[in-house]
């Protein structure tokens, strides 16, 4: 998880806090949320267990923060790029692109797919009541990103945009998966295939 450059220098702090976290990120990534040991991340980061503690009170909030901190580069990683394109079909592709690319990046571990996994059937808690909020405003993104295709006439009037909005998630779902077991190159293709095929169906 690159830190991404700052018009000033952090303090010792700040950069502790960067620091944990991508020790963080890269252990769940491989073990998940519920993998995460503030043993074993002090040991990596060079720390003792109560100087992890300073920085986040608790092995949830240091799951919350993230949890948000990934979710923020999800979002720019995809979502700012897509806006430089006009509104529309072109948007909304460069949208599938840019996340087929973070598929590509994240094939052997996406923190926030696996912790939609860990968590999706679990009692009501902070850290589901989390990922149920940050998946429900990826898919509001995708629904925003829609109507404006239907707005702008690129696609059908009576398209409904919360039923593309699964099906794109639902082809996006299986890039990863098969993009894990049976190799990204030959999941994007199946993939880009089911797009084009899709969209095309919603074309006026």
């Amino acid at each position: 998880m690159t830190a991404t450059p700052a018009t000033a220098t952090p303090s010792k702090g700040a950069a502790t806090r960067e620091l944990i976290l991508d020790h963080a990120y890269q252990m769940a990534r491989r073990d998940g949320l519920e993998g995460l040991s503030i043993g074993a991340l002090a040991l990596a980061v060079g720390m003792s267990k109560s100087g992890v503690f300073a920085h986040f009170g608790s092995r949830e909030d240091l799951q919350l923060a993230l949890l948000d901190a990934v979710s923020t580069r999800f979002v720019e990683y995809i979502k700012l790029p897509a806006l430089k394109q006009p509104r529309g079909l072109k948007r909304l592709r460069a949208m599938v692109d840019r996340w087929a690319q973070w598929g590509h990046i994240h094939q052997h571990g996406c923190v926030l797919l696996s912790a939609a996994v860990e968590y999706d059937g679990r009692a009501d808690g902070p850290l589901r009541e989390r990922v149920l909020k940050q998946q429900t405003d990826w898919r509001n993104e995708l629904k925003r990103a829609i109507t404006l295709c239907i707005d702008v006439g690129d696609l059908k009037k009576d398209t409904d945009a919360d039923q593309l909005a699964f099906e794109i998630y639902a082809l996006m779902l299986g890039l990863h998966h098969d993009a894990g077991l049976f190799g990204y190159e030959e999941a994007n293709r199946h993939t880009t295939a089911a797009i084009n095929r899709l969209l095309t169906s919603y074309q006026s």
